[in-house]
């Protein structure tokens, strides 16, 4: 009998990478992208069409080939997803680039990443050119009107043969590149694997209510979560709107105009949605759901939204692992008891194995005690590009990924994560998760927003310090403040000093930038040293 080698992960097959065109003969006729901003609607097959001029530039136009990187910096906009399309066409290795990030970082990762060609937004020319590429990489800008590209794939002739490859389930697809705040960021190896088994495990999971719906697609294409919400939508047939910023205002005008039934954000986006003038009176009669994701979402933040009948739960995962491995589906409870568990991320996903570990002996911790999540699966990523020593203290024997995400799991099976281990400090011998003190001082009627960090003290080692966002409109102050974690927390845990801010800084990835924070402490801390 023939084989066909050690696994069909590694076997060649014509559908791999091939989103654009299976969907495209499955559903062509059906809405496949609608992008605000330019009022271009695609279907399916215009889709394809499109990937496959993109794929004609990068294979006959740019001299790209199978395993050759390419950079994109860029806004949501439609041509990312022809880049996207195009790469698993041909089997390139489509590289986002954050367009917050610093110059100096973007060197960083251009240098490491060694891109044939770089793609980049109109809004972002002069930063594109000031890129150190390689020599011989091309430049190619992303326009609304002429150009290469814009000549190339809007108005280009149609393509008289695919320019699909057969690929292996093993072959890379992205390097994605982590939003670290403490470290060089971390270049994930994404194949398309990955990107498969995250799909069918985020269909599976939801019972088919995550994927064929009308998606308002809010994450930027930088993370991983911006295709994460796209794939599985793309997989499933259903219709994809994609603003190219975030925008509180549009996404209510799109809510109603589009009859968008889910979409994804992080805690601050809806924030922003609920405070918005128009919230009251927005029609949300469609929205059927919201999935929360990059860190923990508070009871207060998903409040406005329970009040309007809108089911918002948390979800949990990781490039390296997922990117989706933990979700609340709770489809057979009513509000109330989704209310109940809304610390909490759910369990695994269909495909997902999961332990909670002591950080030390890695050995498992009993139900309810705190330690550290490993989790398995086939969508866990390849390890990170030339750095083999960071890829083994991630990637465990047994194939577990080492999240460094200190979680507990209650007695009906529901996780709830508690900080990261980096995070934590010992302050006079004792653990302190800043992520646990933040968690109180936000329950608090007169705070916002909160981050909570480890300060170096002569006698304790660590104390903990945090700055607070107050609520709008409320009255409180320090003493008032610490009176009250005084009555919830340990006195180790309770914070030195109360910081009021107007805003707490942010990483790309919409989580707090606890680096900035740490500084801009330390500095307000030492200027009364200085008058």
């Amino acid at each position: 009998m023939a084989t066909v080698g050690p696994s069909y992960d590694h076997l060649p097959m014509d559908w791999v990478g091939n989103w654009s065109g299976r969907r495209a003969a499955l559903t062509p006729h059906q809405p496949a992208i609608y992008e605000p901003d330019s009022g271009r609607y695609q279907t399916f097959r215009e889709m394809d069409q499109r990937a496959e001029r993109c794929a004609a530039l990068l294979s006959d136009g740019l001299g790209i080939r199978a395993g050759d990187p390419v950079c994109l910096l860029s806004r949501n906009r439609l041509e990312a997803l022809d880049l996207y399309f195009a790469c698993g066409k041909i089997g390139a290795v489509l590289a986002p680039l954050s367009y917050r990030l610093a110059r100096p970082e973007l060197d960083d990762l251009v240098r490491r990443i060694r891109p044939r060609a770089l793609f980049f937004d109109e809004a972002f020319v002069e930063r594109a050119r000031e890129l150190a590429l390689t020599p011989g990489a091309e430049r190619v800008e992303l326009a609304d009107g002429g150009g290469l590209y814009y000549d190339a794939v809007d108005g280009g002739d149609p393509v008289p043969e695919t320019y699909n490859r057969a690929l292996p389930l093993s072959a890379p697809f992205l390097y994605v590149h982590t939003g670290g705040t403490t470290a060089t960021p971390k270049i994930c190896i994404v194949s398309h694997r990955q990107m498969v088994w995250n799909a069918v495990d985020i269909l599976a999971s939801s019972g088919g209510a995550l994927g064929p719906q009308s998606e308002l697609l809010t994450f930027p294409l930088f993370h991983i979560g911006g295709w994460n919400t796209l794939t599985p939508v793309y997989y499933a047939g259903g219709y994809t709107v994609m603003p190219r910023s975030f925008d509180p205002g549009q996404s209510l005008e799109l809510l109603e105009e589009e009859g968008i039934t889910h979409f994804g954000a992080v805690e601050a986006m809806l924030q922003l949605i609920s405070e918005h003038p128009q919230f009251a009176a927005a029609d949300m009669s469609t929205l059927e759901s919201i999935t929360t994701a990059g860190a923990p979402c508070s009871a207060w933040t998903m409040q406005p939204f329970w009040e309007r009948g809108v089911r918002v739960s948390q979800s949990y995962g990781l490039t390296e692992a997922g990117p989706s491995n933990f979700l609340y589906v709770g489809a057979d409870q009513g509000l109330d008891e989704l209310r109940e568990h809304h610390d909490s991320v759910g369990t695994s996903m269909f495909h997902t194995d999961y332990r909670i570990v002591d950080p030390g002996s890695r050995e498992p911790v009993e139900r309810g005690q705190v330690g550290v999540l490993l989790m398995r699966s086939p969508h866990n990523f390849d390890g990170y590009l030339d750095e083999p020593e960071r890829s083994e203290q991630t990637l465990l024997d047994g194939g577990w990924v080492y999240s460094g995400d200190l979680a507990h799991e209650d007695d009906e099976g529901y996780v709830r994560l508690v900080g990261r281990v980096d995070n934590m400090f010992i302050s006079g011998g004792e653990n302190c998760s800043p992520e646990e003190v933040e968690e109180v001082l936000i329950h608090h009627a007169g705070i916002h927003r909160a981050a909570v960090v480890g300060v170096a003290d002569s006698r304790w080692g660590q104390v903990p310090m945090a700055a607070v966002v107050a609520r709008p409109g409320s009255d409180v102050d320090e003493e008032q403040i610490r009176q009250y974690a005084q009555r919830e927390l340990a006195a180790y845990k309770v914070p030195r000093r109360i910081l009021f801010w107007g805003e707490l800084p942010l990483t790309g990835a919409g989580k707090v930038d606890r680096q900035k924070v740490h500084d801009q402490v330390r500095r307000e801390l030492e200027e009364p040293d200085k008058e």
